[in-house]
This record gives structure tokens, C-alpha cells and sequence, in this order.
């Protein structure tokens, strides 16, 4: 466990001890919850990567707050270290430290913007771990003030200058799905990114619209964005951090159709289960749809497992997940999957049957179908090089048998 107090009112750790007691006797039920309220104070907790992200308060505040900041948190974490897991927290606690003192300041949230904390802390790299062993010096605070101290926006330096000015903006989805055995479609929608990598001298203002904003539901916006224009106009309008960041995040709900199909058939008796699986093209987006797997975990019950795939490779892990790596699905043939189950003894047919994670990937198209407008720089400099991306991949994509 690692524990930071950021106020001056020392938090007892019997609250972490309440917390666990209670997370191990409710299991899941109580990890879904994002505000708790306890006997002696509210809790606020994000899971990301199996690490639990937990903060607490004896008084009343807006509960987003709480949470955004922890959201904050972790994807500061994860940008510095390069992903999130247990032994990369172990092996940088120093900076997680130092991190944890700037973007908070006596409980209230600081400075939680990543190009800025990056001129005040230095990212993790095998130089800095060597010299710290060296010198004996393991602090990783720059010296200076960042360049957004003395500008009148927090997330930007005012004296950032580029030879050559540009800004880069891909539309990044993610569609989840849910469809039936019978091949119904019971719940498809789209989570997606808009995500900025911005190098423009000075202090720009940027303006970005999208041919159809209307289809956009649960919109969240990047705090350089002003909110008037996008009420009244579905105009993005903002001062952008310099570097990567991203600048909204929304959903498109209730779509109609899915780009591929994933068509299981299981039947069982006499202590086995004969698979086949057919995969292809529902909907063809005009663009190569690669990267494609279908992955689905064995019953316990299972004792051994034949499986074979006219095209790709079907893999069983150690903990008895089944992997079939398709990449791009060939014109002359649809992929397909078959083999037989081997039931326990005694156990004349499968009861349980296995539901299947569907992967794929489809660069140069937003499956949701929203399309960017135009993007216009309002002050200098006047000429910027600008370009655009999309990129749709499976999240929650569950196929039922």
C-alpha cells in the first residue's frame, strides 16, 4: 500500500482497513462503487490495471471532483511510467511521491496537466537511476519553475516557439458490443477519444467543428475548452496544451451493426463438445480491417482441447484461455475454427458454454461516423500544417454461445 496525506488533518489508516475488510467480504459488488460512504468518512475509488485508486474526505464535496482527480492520477501515472501495474509503482515510488505533492496542495487539486509537471519532474529513465545511485541524490524536481507560471493560461507556457508550426488530431473509438447466440445485436456503441498533438509558437486559438456533432452523447471536455461556443455553436474552442493531450472524449450510442460477425456454434453429448467458429465481414467500412482475434476461456470442466483454424493460429494458455489470431480476414476463404472438447468423466454434456472476446482494429475510419468539419487558427501564426487520423478498435466486444 502506498499512502499519501495531503492535508494537514492526519487521515488514521484503520480507513484503509474498513475499506479492505469490506472490498474482500462484498467482492466486486463493492469495487464497482465510486463513492462509499463509511462510518467515519466518504470514499472515492478508481480502479485501473488491478491497482485501487483510493481517496477520502470527512466533509462534503462534489463527488465528480474527487473521482476526475483520480482519474487524473492514473493516467499521469501511466503517461510517466509507461503503463500501470504493481512492480512499475514499486520500482518509481520516489516519483509517484513527488507527483503526488504537485498536483495537490493541501487537499485541493493543483497542477495535474502533463507537459507541466514534466518541466517540474523529470520522467523515469535509466540515466536519472543510475545518477541517483551515484550522487546519492534521488529527487527528481527540475530546480526552475515551469514555463506556465508566467503564463495566463495554467496548462501552457507562453514562450513556446516552433520553427514549423503544426497540430495533429485523431478521432480514436473504441465499439462494445453484446450479440446473442442467435446473432441478435442486443447493445453496440462507441467510446471515443479526440486526441491532440499540438506544436504551435505563442499563445494560438483553435477552433474545431465536426460535420455531425448531433450524434455525440456523454461529451467530456479537456479544461482548455471553453464551454459557451459548444452550448450554443458545437464549436471546440481552445488554448491547447503544447504536446499530447486529449481534448474530449464522448459516445455514440444505439448503433445498428457491427464491421465483422463471429458466429459460434457448440453442441454437446456423450462427454464431449464439438466447436465451430465462423468469422467475417459484416459490414464492409471501405478500409482493411486487421488485427483481428477471438478469444474465449475454457470451462474448468474441460479436460483437453483439439482445435484447428483454416487460417491464423489457435493457441491454449496456461489458464486454459483459448486464442485464435486471425490478423486480416482473406477474399477467397472466411476463416473458421472447429475441434472437440473433452469433458471430465462422468460429465455427459457442457452446461456452461464459454462466451468469445472479439479483437480487431480499422485504421482510417470512425466507425461512429463522425467526421471532422474544419480547424481554424485564430490568432498567428498563420500558417500551421495540420492533419487528421481515425482509428477504431474492439473494447467490449462479447459474442454469447
Amino acid at each position: 500500500m502506498l499512502e499519501k496525506q495531503l492535508t494537514g488533518h492526519r487521515v488514521d489508516r484503520s480507513i484503509c482497513d474498513w475499506f479492505w475488510d469490506n472490498a474482500v467480504s462484498h467482492g466486486e459488488s463493492f469495487k464497482s462503487q465510486p463513492v462509499i460512504a463509511s462510518p467515519t468518512h466518504y470514499l472515492f475509488q478508481v480502479v485501473r490495471e488491478g491497482i485501487t485508486f483510493l481517496a477520502c474526505t470527512q466533509v462534503e464535496m462534489p463527488p465528480l471532483m474527487g473521482i476526475e482527480f483520480l482519474c487524473r492520477v492514473a493516467d499521469v501515472l501511466s503517461d510517466y511510467l509507461g503503463g500501470l501495474n504493481e512492480d512499475l509503482v514499486k520500482d518509481n515510488f520516489v516519483i509517484v511521491y513527488e507527483l503526488l505533492d504537485e498536483m495537490i496542495d493541501n487537499g485541493f487539486p493543483l497542477t495535474t496537466e502533463p507537459n507541466i509537471l514534466r518541466e517540474m519532474i523529470a520522467p523515469p529513465n535509466i540515466v536519472s537511476k543510475v545518477l541517483s545511485v551515484v550522487t546519492g541524490n534521488i529527487s527528481n524536481v527540475s530546480e526552475t519553475l515551469p514555463g506556465a507560471t508566467a503564463s495566463c493560461v495554467p496548462w501552457r507556457a507562453a514562450d513556446t516557439k516552433y520553427a514549423n508550426n503544426e497540430v495533429y488530431v485523431d478521432l480514436v473509438e473504441e465499439m462494445d458490443a453484446i450479440i446473442r447466440r442467435d446473432g441478435v445485436l442486443v447493445k453496440c456503441e462507441i467510446y471515443g477519444e479526440v486526441q491532440v498533438n499540438s506544436h504551435i509558437s505563442g499563445l494560438p486559438d483553435l477552433s474545431l467543428s465536426f460535420v455531425n456533432s448531433s450524434i455525440l452523447d456523454d461529451v467530456r471536455f479537456h479544461p482548455c475548452v471553453r464551454f459557451r461556443p459548444w452550448e450554443s455553436h458545437q464549436i471546440l474552442s481552445f488554448v491547447p496544451p503544447d504536446g499530447q493531450f486529449k481534448l474530449m472524449s464522448y459516445r455514440v450510442k444505439k448503433l445498428k451493426s457491427t464491421p465483422i460477425y463471429v458466429k459460434p456454434q457448440l453442441t454437446s453429448d456423450a462427454g464431449k463438445c464439438h466447436v465451430n467458429v465462423l468469422v467475417g465481414i459484416r459490414n464492409d467500412p471501405g478500409k482493411t480491417i486487421d488485427s483481428i482475434t477471438v478469444q474465449f476461456q475454457l470451462p474448468p470442466c474441460i479436460l483437453s482441447a483439439d482445435l484447428n483454424s483454416n487460417h491464423g493460429t489457435v493457441t491454449i494458455l496456461s489458464n486454459k484461455t483459448c486464442s485464435w489470431s486471425i490478423g486480416r480476414i482473406p477474399k477467397d476463404k472466411a476463416p473458421s475454427l472447429s475441434g472437440t472438447l473433452v469433458l471430465e468423466t462422468g460429465l455427459e454434456r457442457l452446461h456452461v458454454f464459454p462466451t468469445f472476446q472479439v479483437g480487431f482494429r480499422i485504421m482510417g475510419v470512425a466507425l461512429s461516423g463522425l467526421q471532422i468539419d474544419k480547424l481554424e487558427l485564430k490568432t498567428m501564426p498563420s500558417r500551421l500544417y495540420k492533419g487528421f487520423r481515425a482509428l477504431t478498435r474492439a473494447g467490449e466486444f462479447e459474442v454469447r454461445s
